[in-house]
């Protein structure tokens, strides 16, 4: 029924549609699977893209020429950067998105990309030989062969949804489960575990009153994600959205439904996200807490329907539209669909090489929430990099593995696949030690070579990398030798409130100071204006920032290029870790079931300490 492909991929989800995209413009023939053609690429909680960390993570993903970027510019209904108040490497953007259009544009790139077939039906069983991925079956019993596959399941694999005292077998509300994959695989030797993830109650958003929440609405700069375009979004036409609170009243009324609880009452086993919690746990572990807050987002341009978003519960309905219709604003809300908790398999990612395949089956990869992780963002940057990775395997190429130093996805994969993760993992920018070198606005600066060189970046996106590089080479060489005197910049300094000058002054220097903005330099003084006349606003930021935090920057750099020694330090496959009798058991442990490939990797292995790094290069003669 089908042809040989090289790449098949199961489901399509963020992290599936990311892999099939990627593998395909690499060049392999790629089949993706999916259990409905009608929730490509659904965004199944909140209607949004990116957030702090995750924005990050969305900018390295179109960098690397994968399509999260550019669906999320196309289909945005608001867009914000986070952060502003703080310093560069924290700057997030985040957009409020189309529901609809999102999953329309995506399934429209990817019927447009050359070499993806589509094919409709659950997954039941992995196809293997000698060791080797070589296929699938499918639930209608077509076998369908290829070199590799990419699993992407999400929340369906066991999946279970609970409301209340009720609860169903589903991946996503509406949609069934998928069975047989996680038998299979732990038949296999695979070790699967459970987790808990939920979502709020979708409103009626014609019930609501907005005279009594705060607006929030969107930047007048849009950025947006990708770099190849700028969106044509005009900034007066967002849709805002609005914040409201709860209150002891809608506590106390939420609490009357912990009896009926699926979590408190012991039915889900899961763990659940530690930092999206439901309203339930919220009230329960921050029970000081008189009042939560509320973010009430539109689901798209032209639909009513409103996400609550920090409302998430499995409570019964009733007590779920009672204790909505005591937040201020939602007096007479109606409810479209309840909120609910769903609990499904997954495959802790310690059982993955830092190539996202499997350790005990060659040619057999995993991506998204099958590893553990929460949000649509990790999920398709694990994606895009398995997809990555199943076009090389197929090709017999040496696998692509980003450091943590290079961008956050590297920070994403190597925690997983070294830490494991025992709840839903997220990213933060916490979790990266070189955060003000991974920042949002040079991701392609970071990433685009590389993956042009891979033959996934387009000729267009690397032309126009080369464009921004001299821009910012220009801007730099006119800010370091242009020379400025009181008369021409005194105004606008005491606009800003800094201080004026006292004599002529190199432009750099001021560049310095906190208030100073090179953008707003360039419109309020002309001899600033008349050097830096035709460069874009990205590479006048660009080059801003790398002169202003030169020297964080270069203390950066330099702990990067201490740490990469140790990445450097190879340790070889067969390696013993039996003889190391002074290794502490735990480490010992840790090391047969990882097998980090570098000292660098061993070091950063949950439960291993300093000395059994020591240890270790002793025994290897460093």
């Amino acid at each position: 029924m089908f042809q040989k492909y090289d790449v098949i991929v199961v489901g399509a989800g963020h992290a599936g549609c990311e892999a099939a995209a990627a593998a395909a413009n690499m060049g392999s023939k790629v089949l993706l699977i999916t259990m409905n053609m009608q929730t490509i690429a659904q965004m199944s909680c909140n209607p949004a893209m990116g957030g702090i960390a995750k924005g990050q993570i969305v900018r390295e993903i179109d960098a690397m020429g994968g399509y999260s970027g550019i669906v999320s510019d196309k289909s945005m209904i608001q867009f914000r950067m986070l952060n502003r108040s703080k310093g560069p490497a924290m700057w997030s953007p985040r957009v409020q998105s189309d529901r609809m259009l999102f999953a329309s544009t995506w399934r429209t790139m990817l019927e447009q990309t050359p070499n993806v077939d589509f094919y409709q039906d659950m997954v039941k069983e992995i196809i293997i030989e000698n060791g080797r991925a070589v296929g699938v079956v499918t639930g209608l019993g077509h076998k369908a062969r290829a070199n590799a596959v990419v699993l992407t399941n999400g929340t369906f694999l066991n999946g279970i949804i609970h409301i209340g005292e009720k609860q169903f077998g589903g991946g996503r509300v509406a949609e069934k489960s998928a069975t047989g994959i996680t038998e299979q695989l732990v038949s296999l030797g695979f070790e699967s575990n459970r987790l808990k993830t939920g979502t709020p109650p979708r409103v009626d958003g014609r019930s609501l009153d907005y005279s009594k929440m705060e607006a929030q609405q969107g930047d007048n700069e849009i950025s947006g994600f990708s770099f190849l375009e700028k969106p044509t979004l005009n900034p007066a036409k967002q849709r805002n959205c609005w914040i409201t609170y709860t209150s002891n009243e809608v506590h106390d009324i939420l609490r009357t439904g912990f009896q009926y609880s699926p979590m408190f009452q012991g039915r889900i086993q899961g763990s659940g996200p530690r930092y999206c919690p439901s309203i339930e746990d919220k009230i329960n572990r921050f029970a000081e807490r008189e009042r939560h807050q509320l973010f009430v987002e539109p689901e798209g341009w032209d639909t009513v329907e409103i996400y609550v978003n920090g409302f998430s519960t499995s409570l019964p309905e009733d007590v779920q539209i009672k204790a909505l219709q005591k937040v201020p604003g939602f007096e007479n809300c109606k409810i479209f669909r309840p909120g609910y908790a769903i609990e499904y398999d997954f495959f802790p990612p310690t059982q993955l090489t830092a190539s996202l395949e499997t350790k005990l089956i060659k040619n057999l990869f995993f991506a998204g929430q099958i590893n553990g992780t929460t949000g649509y963002e990790e999920a398709a940057c694990q994606g895009l990099m398995a997809g990555i990775n199943a076009h090389r395997a197929v090709h017999k190429l040496e696998a692509v593995v980003l450091k943590r130093s290079e961008a956050y996805i590297g920070v994403l994969i190597d925690d997983l696949i070294n830490k494991g993760t025992e709840e839903p993992y997220r990213m933060f920018t916490s979790r990266a030690e070189f955060r003000t070198l991974l920042r949002q606005d040079n991701a392609d600066l970071r990433l685009t070579e590389l993956s042009y060189n891979l033959g996934l970046a387009s000729q267009h996106r690397i032309d126009k990398l080369r464009r921004k590089e001299k821009e910012i080479n220009n801007i730099k060489n006119i800010i370091n030798t242009l020379t400025v005197d009181p008369s021409q910049i005194d105004e606008y300094l005491i606009k800003i409130r800094s201080a004026p000058l006292t004599n002529k002054q190199k432009l750099a220097q001021i560049i310095l100071r906190p208030s100073v903005s090179l953008k707003d330099m360039v419109s309020d003084i002309a001899v600033i204006a008349e050097r830096c006349e035709g460069f874009s606003i990205e590479a006048l930021e660009e080059a801003e920032i790398q002169i202003k935090y030169d020297t964080y920057l270069e203390k950066e750099r330099e702990l990067v290029n201490k740490m990469s020694l140790l990445e450097e330090l190879g340790i070889p496959d067969n390696f013993d870790y039996s003889r190391l009798v002074s290794l502490s058991s735990e480490a010992r442990q840790k090391f047969l079931k990882i097998r980090p490939r570098t000292l660098g990797q061993a070091s950063r292995i949950s439960g291993v300490n300093p000395s059994d790094v020591q240890i270790l290069m002793v025994y290897m003669g460093r």
